[in-house]
């Protein structure tokens, strides 16, 4: 087939892999599509739900018997392993496809190798066939499999002037309801919420998703606490406390430990920065364990300044209301050590810019700083 039909038809499937953007996480987005001997469309499918069959065996059930002798369009690299499910490569060889192409390698070890797979077994396989559309649809998991740490978002409702809240701590609301609930559905679009200890205190919280559009129940409520300060009776622990992520220091006291372990929060320990806060580098590698593959941080002017400082952002989605709130003592979004130099600072990139009510959502993200390709 010429190349030209490659690529049409990886676009389609990386149309129906985008179907799965909500519900698939920890593992990536893949659509595939399958066509017969003749060329013509047999199978499409994409991988809907954690757990649940990947793209390639959706298409290939759905083709049934004119996948044989066909050609297998897939976004990623098919799998050779057995994990939730058996590997794909079992299917893709069951069905007698001659002809695979492939959009992305797998950079997972564990399951990569489904390409040379494949080739053994005397199936024509193509790679690269539109690696950057492919890598670009799955950058926040591709960063969580090549970096070992989640893709991270700055979430911030913040008046003209940057701020958060007025100088007497008055935040209820800068912005408008549309942009309020455009902000619970970025809930729906990562694994984890992350705040400081120091939001748990001041408004007991619960973090949990609200819009109801992530079909996947599975979401960490993460917390940095370097002394386990968390109340063992807070909101936050009253529904599903095992999916309430404690990141502390080792200075957290025992008696601390205990308690939060009993009401079934999850404690992860991690060492200190240089003020005896949690190091955020650390605590990242510890969420990617979990696994967490993307982090929204919605925490206040100090959580947030320790990413920047630290250079850890990938993105960022302010919320900006036609607001000038003022005063020396008025928190901005971003707060920590900051930089002297306007060269050190960290450039994002203009993603989009939505006029949500009377608000607008601005989304920025370190696109040219990733190296998508892993070559340095």
């Amino acid at each position: 087939m010429d190349s030209g039909a490659d690529r049409r038809w990886m676009r389609r499937a990386l149309e129906l892999a985008r179907r799965g953007r909500l519900g698939t996480s920890p593992n990536p987005m893949v659509g595939a599509v399958v066509l017969d001997r003749e060329g013509e469309l047999a199978g499409e499918g994409w991988h809907a739900l954690w757990g649940g069959p990947h793209a390639e065996v959706v298409a290939l059930e759905a083709a049934g018997g004119r996948a044989r002798g066909g050609t297998l369009y897939v976004t990623l690299e098919p799998c050779d392993h057995h994990g939730k499910t058996p590997p794909c490569t079992e299917a893709i060889l069951a069905a007698g496809i001659r002809r695979v192409v492939i959009a992305c390698p797998d950079p997972n070890p564990v399951a990569a190798g489904g390409a040379a797979r494949l080739e053994g077994a005397g199936v024509e396989v193509a790679l690269g066939v539109e690696r950057d559309a492919a890598e670009a649809l799955n950058r926040r998991w591709l960063l969580w499999a090549r970096d070992g740490r989640p893709w991270v978002t700055l979430k911030a409702a913040v008046s003209l002037d940057g701020r958060i809240a007025t100088r007497t701590g008055e935040s209820r609301w800068i912005t408008g309801e549309a942009a309020r609930r455009r902000s619970l559905e970025l809930r729906e679009a990562h694994d984890a919420i992350l705040v400081g200890v120091g939001t748990v205190l001041a408004d007991d919280p619960q973090l949990t998703r609200r819009s109801g559009m992530n079909p996947n129940p599975r979401f960490f409520r993460v917390v940095l606490d370097s002394r386990l300060r968390t109340p063992p009776d807070a909101a936050l622990l009253a529904w599903r406390p095992e999916e309430v992520v404690l990141l502390h220091t080792p200075e957290a006291p025992a008696t601390r430990r205990r308690r939060l372990k009993a009401v079934g929060a999850r404690l992860l320990e991690v060492e200190a920065d240089g003020g005896g806060r949690v190091a955020v580098p650390a605590a990242l590698r510890a969420l990617a364990a979990v696994p967490v593959v993307s982090l929204l941080v919605e925490g206040g002017s100090g959580v947030h300044g320790a990413f920047v400082d630290a250079g850890l952002c990938d993105e960022a989605v302010f919320f900006v209301a036609p607001l000038l709130i003022g005063g020396r003592e008025a928190p901005c979004a971003v707060g920590g050590e900051g930089v002297g130099r306007l060269a050190d600072a960290l450039r994002l990139e203009i993603e989009s810019v939505t006029p949500v009510g009377g608000d607008l959502e601005i989304r920025a993200g370190t696109l040219v700083r990733h190296d998508v390709h892993g070559t340095g």
